[in-house]
């Protein structure tokens, strides 16, 4: 199937997970997660309607960003401090905020060019190893320091990778419980806070994450087919 083929086919299986969840589709954003894919594929990802695309690293983001039609970008993968000052000025949100350390970097490189920039808080439900992520129980306490220390910073809301599953029932839990962290810190009011993503799904667990709240699924694969990771892309 085309890529414009595979978009259709994913707006509505999200579409029917989102009904079943109780809302509508549009509750729920695309981003097309775009890492080694070339230019041309983001392109024709974007004529046929894709908004908003994801990067997992700073590089590509650098070598794409002048070659690519007028698109959001998102930082989603691991983001390092002492590359947070290429991308402060590309990217309208970043995922991956991990640390305190991390997020005042991102709020000195946003003073530094008159900016606010949106993020959510990475939590690692499943407590994996492999994966960058705070814990469900210093969600709070991370909310807390970046606002008292970031006011460049706009915390949007809560972004998680689940296991990968063979199942992806399997990954529902880890989904349901960053979704109440969701619930019960998005009730805080604060002008910097300002719960509007969670970010939950990739191409293997989507259907599943949007069940479980997700209002914003980071879909690669499914769009544009297995990667090469034998090359890099520009």
């Amino acid at each position: 199937m085309s890529i414009g083929g595979n978009i259709e086919y994913i707006k509505k299986v999200k579409d029917e997970a989102a009904r079943r969840s109780g809302r509508t589709g549009d509750d729920v954003l695309l981003v097309a997660v775009t890492k080694l894919h070339s230019t041309e594929e983001i392109n024709e990802a974007i004529s046929c309607g894709i908004t908003d695309i994801g990067e997992n690293k700073v590089q590509e983001i650098m070598d794409k960003y002048e070659r690519v039609n007028p698109v959001r970008w998102h930082l989603i993968g691991h983001l390092q401090t002492n590359k947070v000052k290429y991308i402060i000025d590309k990217v309208s949100m970043i995922h991956s905020v991990d640390s305190l350390k991390l997020a005042q970097e991102i709020n000195k490189r946003a003073q530094q060019h008159d900016l606010t920039m949106d993020i959510l808080i990475q939590v690692n439900s499943a407590m994996e190893e492999s994966k960058f992520g705070i814990t469900t129980e210093e969600t709070g306490q991370m909310i807390e320091d970046i606002l008292n220390t970031c006011p460049n910073i706009n915390i949007r809301g809560l972004m998680c990778i689940a296991p990968f599953e063979d199942d992806p029932e399997d990954a529902r839990e880890y989904f349901a419980e960053v979704k109440k962290l969701y619930d019960e810190y998005g009730r805080i009011e604060h002008p910097r806070l300002d719960f509007k993503y969670l970010s939950m799904g990739m191409s293997n667990d989507f259907e599943v994450a949007i069940e479980e709240g997700s209002n914003l699924i980071r879909v690669g694969t499914s769009i544009f087919g297995a990667r090469d990771y034998s090359k890099k892309m520009g």
